[in-house]
């Protein structure tokens, strides 16, 4: 069954396991992930959701981020103070040692999930240019843009059938 957009129900990426072999944290691991970024020093909550998916490729959700962030103020993990409209969160030292006390790193990026979301940034990069030829173009433009777009898609198709 496929989707509106052309997906199938449930779609994972490139192969069966993909998502939940290389995406998944263990439970409770957010707040680890969390105190290292803010070991770098001082951030705000998107410039922490930012990072992170710098770092790793994973970008987490803000109904992830949020909540854990407000658990581990409240623990006195870390505090939070308004810095010109925005709430800037600072690791304490009770953070530094909870860092210090984990055995295992939370979380590591599995190469082909970085190169995802290297791809997925291209994608959207060309979506957003095809949206403003199609904004601002002609017919023609738009004509010779739609022909380039499918012209990429069956390539990536033929590409698939050759692996």
């Amino acid at each position: 069954m496929f989707g509106r957009h052309g997906f199938k129900f449930g779609y994972r990426g490139p192969d069966p396991g993909f998502r939940g072999k290389f995406m998944r944290m263990r439970r409770g691991d957010m707040k680890y992930l969390l105190l290292e970024v803010l070991k770098e020093g001082p951030r705000h909550g998107y410039d922490i959701i930012s990072e992170l998916e710098r770092q790793s490729g994973y970008r987490p959700s803000p109904g992830s981020i949020y909540p854990t962030l407000q658990m581990l103020e409240e623990g006195g993990f870390l505090t939070g103070e308004q810095v010109e409209g925005k709430k800037v969160y600072s690791i304490t030292e009770e953070g530094l040692k909870l860092l210090a006390e984990r055995a295992a790193p939370p979380f590591e990026a599995h190469p082909k999930m970085a190169r995802a979301f290297e791809l997925k940034k291209s994608l959207m990069k060309l979506g957003a240019a095809a949206m403003n030829g199609a904004c601002d173009g002609d017919e023609e433009t738009i004509d010779r843009i739609s022909e380039i777009i499918d012209k990429a898609r069956k390539d990536v198709y033929s590409i698939l059938a050759e692996s």
